[in-house]
């Protein structure tokens, strides 16, 4: 897969209305207009260490948020060239997750790549891959497309209203 542009980027985090231990990403390789790339390592010292199996292994089932976690990073890199700060954003779907492998072994490198194909004000729709770099592959272990939304303020006074009987 092509990268965009190389340069350096703030930590994944930066990027993102999360939190530790919820930020899973380790690395931002790459940002543009439309596409994003980021890392993270299978690793009892990285992001992703609360989550492995007894054996340090990652369960599959995380690619889908590692492929989220990309697409807000991206949105929050955007968000940062106009001076905005990361806002919150939710996975509507997903549709056509296909994953070759059952869990992540240790030390493995994962990279995923998003490309947007389709946005409007607040709906967008991403084409998602994830690579392990050690496997040595040019196919991906995990291919998705990942539909969310972006609330404005007005939706989130809406959607974090308490609800009276």
């Amino acid at each position: 897969m092509n990268d965009c542009h190389t340069q350096v980027y703030a930590p994944p985090a930066d990027y993102l209305p999360h939190t530790a231990p919820m930020v899973l990403l380790d690395e931002v390789i790459s940002i543009e207009q439309e596409c994003a790339h980021c890392r993270a390592v299978v690793s009892v010292d990285g992001a992703l260490s609360p989550f492995l199996t007894a054996q340090g292994a990652l369960p599959a089932w995380f690619a889908l948020e590692l492929m989220a976690q990309t697409i807000g990073v991206w949105n929050g890199w955007h968000n940062a060239q106009q001076g905005d700060s990361p806002s919150l954003g939710m996975l509507l779907g997903c549709r056509g997750l296909r994953c070759s492998l059952p869990e992540f072994p240790p030390g493995g490198v994962l990279d995923m790549h998003i490309q947007q194909i389709l946005r409007d004000s607040k709906i967008a729709s991403f084409e998602c891959t994830l690579f392990i770099h050690s496997l040595n592959s040019d196919e991906p272990v995990v291919h998705a497309r990942l539909n969310t939304y972006q609330p404005d303020a007005q939706d989130m006074m809406k959607l974090t209203q308490e609800r009276k009987p």
